[in-house]
């Protein structure tokens, strides 16, 4: 039976992003893996916390994101840190390059997940957050809690 090419199966979720930038544009790209990464991946063993994207002549890599090794993949086994290119179309990327050159713009990974049988990773084209818009995001997820909270006592 074929497979549904509308599944999705999120492997990782970068919710440090959200934090730490105004994400304003979002764009997916898949993945250049091996055959052990991409098992690896479908076990679900994949981190992108600490990882970005470069954008290098006319090339997307991303950098730092840890794919576990296949416990059996033996010498198949691939650096789990290694610098992996991202697949995009040329506009994109010469978009993306021309938008990063703008003074406080950067690209960070948002999410990893599987759509069918593909490996794919949403892009955010984000702008770094100051200090007091930091606050500001915390300040708004307390009282938006504490309604909630409200809320369900008065439904009790």
């Amino acid at each position: 039976m074929p497979k549904d090419k509308t599944s999705f199966k999120l492997i990782a979720n970068n919710k440090k992003a959200y934090h730490d930038y105004f994400i304003e544009d979002k764009y997916e790209a898949g993945i250049s893996l091996f055959g052990t990464e991409i098992k690896s991946l479908r076990m679900g063993k994949c981190s992108i916390k600490e990882s970005y994207i470069r954008i290098e002549n006319g090339e997307v890599f991303i950098v730092g994101m840890h794919i576990s090794p296949y416990e059996k993949g033996n010498i198949f086994n691939k650096d789990p840190l290694r610098t992996r290119k991202l697949l995009l179309h040329r506009q994109e990327i010469r978009k993306l390059g021309g938008k990063i050159t703008e003074k406080g713009y950067t690209l960070v990974p948002l999410q990893v997940y599987l759509k069918g049988s593909l490996c794919k990773v949403e892009i955010g084209l984000a702008k770094g957050k100051k200090l007091y818009d930091k606050r500001q995001d915390i300040a708004k997820k307390d009282m938006k809690r504490e309604a909630e909270r409200e809320f369900k006592v008065r439904n009790l």
